[in-house]
């Protein structure tokens, strides 16, 4: 015997998921009211079937109506149908709704349902129920927009009874959607390609989002994954054909162009007019070591200036690549303060917290960064990182 259920995820929504909320009530409320209990003459055996008013509601493959496409995802056949369904929408369903708000989500949702009901249809004849599709399409979603975060499952095994952490991405690919989709396709009644073809959209629909920039991508989604990927393989190409990264400039040397500094003392305010315009430009112009500089040279005369909020984060994240440790302490802290309510600041406080901790002996600060920062971070070696940071701290 072996037995395997997801119930939890290593990330919390930051809102409140109503959407998702509401669409796991409506469900149930559908359900309660369209079924009811028949008795069959021959057994007596009581068995819960759909009401006549809720048939047109199905999805007819053969001769569908435009409404089946949508309707016939809310409704169930029975008790283990819907509360499966709702548990999967509730565990995966949050944190999609969290990433493409209330209007969004409710927008995808019902496409997925579509969308699994159009590959049903033109797959099988079979008239076919329930929300297994456009749950599908969410749980896809979730396997694109947080493929590190972790998975907990409980299982049992003959007489092991306990639970795992799994990453999502090798969970939902290889469990939910290769093996209970393709490989152990045994139930009669259970429509496999329309959950394939709701895990297809609900994927497809997020890296097409997130590669057109519709969907703000960050460093550990799918699609970020795959740039890495790609930008690896193409660096490796380079280096295999006799690339030298480290000589690119060859024997030729560059003569460095002097430039004469202009007299700003007489014009204060128009000399950190002009070194703020250069801190906007050299960013975006990629120049960000040149931009810290600036930057730098800026504070000294203005130290309450503010920088917009991605120009202040790179220019943070370059001081402390390039070992400036209290400058970069000095603008992440300002970051913090300026921008609280920034998609990813648990990451920007992670950071902080390693740059007090190793490397200027400020413990207090540096527990209190990363103990902030561990309550929001989801991905799993961050996490790991963080921990372990104030298991030191804390000796």
């Amino acid at each position: 015997m072996f037995f395997i259920l997801p119930f939890r995820t290593s990330i919390r929504p930051r809102r409140t998921p109503y959407v998702n909320y509401g669409l796991i009530i409506l469900n149930f409320v559908i359900f309660a009211a369209s079924m009811t209990y028949v008795v069959i003459p021959q057994t007596g055996e009581r068995v819960l079937v759909l009401r006549s008013w809720a048939q047109i509601m199905k999805l007819t493959p053969v001769h569908p109506e435009v409404w089946q496409f949508v309707t016939y995802a809310f409704l169930h056949g029975n008790y283990m149908h819907i509360i499966g369904n709702m548990f999967f929408l509730y565990v995966f369903g949050r944190n999609v709704n969290d990433k493409l708000g209330n209007i969004g989500y409710l927008s995808f949702y019902l496409a997925g349902a579509v969308f699994s009901g159009l590959g049903h249809s033109l797959l099988s004849s079979t008239p076919v129920i329930g929300a297994s599709g456009a749950v599908a399409a969410v749980t896809g979603a979730y396997l694109v927009l947080y493929p590190k975060t972790l998975i907990t499952v409980f299982y049992w095994f003959f007489y092991i009874i306990d639970t795992a952490d799994f990453l999502a991405l090798y969970f939902i690919a290889l469990k939910l959607i290769l093996w209970d989709n393709v490989i152990e396709r045994g139930m009669a009644d259970v429509a496999y390609d329309a959950h394939l073809w709701g895990y297809a959209t609900g994927m497809l629909s997020m890296l097409a989002m997130l590669a057109l920039g519709l969907l703000r991508s960050d460093t550990f989604d799918l699609w970020a994954m795959l740039k890495h990927r790609y930008r690896r393989y193409r660096y490796q190409s380079v280096v295999a054909k006799g690339y030298d990264p480290f000589n690119a400039m060859g024997k030729k040397k560059v003569k460095a162009r002097e430039v004469k500094k202009k007299d700003f003392s007489s014009d204060k305010a128009e000399h950190i007019n002009g070194l703020r315009r250069d801190v906007s430009k050299r960013v975006s112009e990629k120049n960000i070591s040149a931009a810290a500089n600036t930057y730098l040279e800026l504070i000294k005369l203005d130290a309450e200036y503010i920088p917009n909020r991605q120009n202040l984060l790179d220019i943070a994240n370059q001081l402390a690549s390039e070992n400036y440790h209290t400058e970069a302490a000095a603008a992440y802290e300002k970051f913090i303060s300026n921008y609280e309510s920034y998609e990813y600041l648990e990451q920007v406080q992670l950071m902080l917290g390693l740059i007090y901790a190793r490397y200027l002996d400020k413990n207090d600060q540096a527990v209190q960064h990363l103990e902030t920062a561990l309550k929001k971070l989801s991905d799993v070696s961050q996490v790991k990182m963080c921990k372990e940071e104030l298991e030191k701290l804390k000796k």
